[in-house]
């Protein structure tokens, strides 16, 4: 069921004018098409960011192969189109629509979001209202589609309550489904729509819909309570867990993108949480339990894939690969079975540990790119404040073997901003990459080329630091120009993270359904795609703000005091709030030594 007189309009009126049309087109290999007369219910995945990032991203191929292997269910594609496709859709009085079959966004039962990075909200709104869909949930009729979302921003869900109707709290993989057959099954049953939506969140525990809760809010400004408006509505909301991870399939068949995508390449999970409780994480607070796959699984899952995409690189993908149960096992069958057919196995996520002198021999004789690590910090006593225990003397002996067996570049990233931070760990992340360009001169006889890149740290929902406010502006500012004054290898570069964003970050991050209006304001204004420096308009959100009375500081930069009430207290993590104001409680603890000692 193709909407043949759109795409043909798309390809003969507009497509033309506009910046890398392929991305707009649909039709690559192994996508999927269904025809929904067949189907008893439609979802399109909508990812909000360009194609060249959402075709990157390993979650929404695998919703997508996992929705479409049943016979029942029909699931698509769509991605925020770049300003000048978005004004074209615009003029021309046409819909956001899906790849697949070009049906626009409102026509769908569900309207998925992958939530995976603050900064591009505006583009979520952009998606909805650009689809045809009421802005606000209010809007929205008792059998509109249903937009839900999910992911890392879904931890803290109250910028978004006004536009979207549920928000699922964990893995996705089993709760999706469950969502949308319980959505189906209520189509044309006479409910109302929040009358809907209270059954799914009671029945499953692990979602949440704002319209059934109101913030109340102290004298000061803090919230009191989250309250829901019936009392047999959860005042808690626990995340869907997946206990058997080796069974939940891998996508085998990945669907080839028509552009240039920032990741082509085959991509495998091969191991979701983090045995480590670092601090300043909250991927390792809200990915929890620690579970793998086994060899077998992965091994077998690469060489389907490869058959199927030619592709000549495979990511095991995690949030510590090196930490994965059976990595040196993984590691060297599938270096002695990809090498020889020249494909690269690329390991983006590497704990500096003793194993890393190990790894550049795992991986045999295959193509050389940089080695990437992410020490965070350079310090040993804030590297104990943060709960990240490595030493340099590892990084170091790792280091030297990949350049004696061929690696030539290194890539190190750091954090700036943490709690406690002084200009002797500033100085630290200059010493120890100019120490790794010597190294390298020393073990080859030329000097590693070396990147740190620093970001400004965003203290995070869920995490021990989710107390402590963000730097401001001045403090980032005064970082960056120290840390690039200190630089005296040429073969050294300091690339920091943009300013504005990262600020923009801060209140997205840690906001609360005040800031909303401000949300939606900025992007009536014209903010949009606000990750991509070239389109980001930092005077729009600062007008914005201004106008509307939003006190930045108050949401992102204030202290809070352990017994406050967070606007996220309601989305329950593993192990939980005591959890984390101990951990916070240890973190002050360390860092009154560390002031101590200075």
């Amino acid at each position: 069921m193709l909407n043949a007189g759109l795409k043909e309009f798309l390809v003969a009126r507009i497509l033309p004018r506009v910046r890398t049309p392929g991305q707009y087109l649909g039709g690559e290999r192994q996508a999927i098409r269904k025809d929904h007369r067949a189907v008893k219910g439609t979802v399109c995945l909508a990812f909000p960011d360009t194609y060249a990032l959402g075709m990157s991203h390993h979650g929404l191929q695998v919703l997508y192969s996992l929705i479409n292997a049943r016979d029942d269910w029909a699931c698509e594609r769509a991605f925020t189109p770049l300003p000048d496709f978005e004004n074209e859709l615009r003029d021309h009085g046409l819909p956001l629509y899906s790849l697949e079959t070009f049906t626009p966004l409102n026509q769908f039962d569900i309207l998925g979001f992958s939530l995976q990075y603050e900064i591009c909200y505006t583009n979520v709104l952009t998606m909805i209202d650009l689809g045809g869909l009421p802005l606000h949930a209010e809007d929205r009729g008792p059998d509109d589609t249903l937009v839900i979302a999910g992911g890392p921003g879904a931890q803290n869900p109250e910028l978004l309550a006004p536009f979207v109707d549920l928000f699922i709290i964990g893995d996705g993989e089993t709760s999706l489904p469950v969502v949308c057959d319980l959505w189906i099954e209520m189509n044309g049953s006479g409910m109302t729509r929040a009358e809907k939506l209270a059954r799914i969140v009671r029945e499953t525990g692990w979602s949440y819909a704002p319209c059934l809760y109101e913030p109340i809010y102290k004298e000061d400004g803090t919230l009191l309570e989250m309250r829901p408006l019936a009392d047999d509505l959860p005042r808690e909301i626990h995340a869907s867990v997946i206990r058997e991870f080796d069974a939940i399939p891998l996508p085998v068949a990945p669907i080839i993108p028509l552009v240039e995508t920032a990741h082509d390449r085959i991509a495998l999970e091969i191991m979701r949480g983090c045995p480590w409780q670092c601090r300043f994480c909250q991927s390792t607070v809200i990915k929890r339990p620690l579970r793998a796959r086994s060899v077998e699984t992965v091994v077998q899952a690469a060489l389907d894939s490869y058959r199927k995409t030619g592709y000549d690189e495979i990511s095991l993908l995690s949030l510590s690969s090196s930490d994965y149960p059976h990595f040196e096992e993984l590691v060297t069958r599938m270096s002695e079975i990809f090498t020889p057919l020249g494909v690269k196995i690329s390991l983006p996520s590497l704990r500096i540990t003793e194993m890393l002198k190990r790894i550049p021999a795992l991986l045999q004789e295959g193509r050389r790119s940089g080695l990437t690590l992410a020490p965070e910090v350079a310090r040993d006593d804030m590297r104990e404040q943060i709960r990240k225990p490595i030493n340099n003397q590892d990084l170091y002996d790792g280091a030297a073997e990949a350049f004696r067996r061929g690696w030539r570049r290194v890539k190190l990233y750091f954090l700036i901003g943490l709690p406690g931070e002084r200009p002797a760990d500033l100085d630290g992340i200059v010493e120890l990459a100019e120490r790794l360009s010597r190294l390298g001169k020393e073990t080859t006889g030329r000097f590693a080329e070396v990147t740190a890149s620093v970001s400004n740290f965003v203290p995070k929902p869920h995490t021990p630091y989710q107390w402590n406010g963000q730097r401001d502006r001045n403090y980032f500012e005064w970082a960056h120009r120290y840390l690039k004054s200190k630089v005296k290898l040429p073969h050294v570069k300091i690339k920091c993270h943009d300013i504005e964003t990262s600020l923009l970050e801060g209140i997205l991050t840690r906001g609360d359904r005040r800031v909303a209006p401000a949300l939606e304001e900025a992007w009536r204004r014209g903010a949009r795609l606000d990750a991509w420096r070239e389109y980001h308009r930092p005077e729009i959100w600062e007008a914005t703000f201004r106008d509307l009375g939003i006190d930045v500081a108050f949401f992102s930069q204030r202290e809070r005091p352990l017994d406050e009430v967070l606007p996220w207290d309601h989305i329950q993590v593993k192990k939980g709030r005591t959890y984390l104001a101990k951990e916070q409680t240890r973190s002050l603890a360390q860092l009154e030594a560390m002031a101590a000692a200075v």
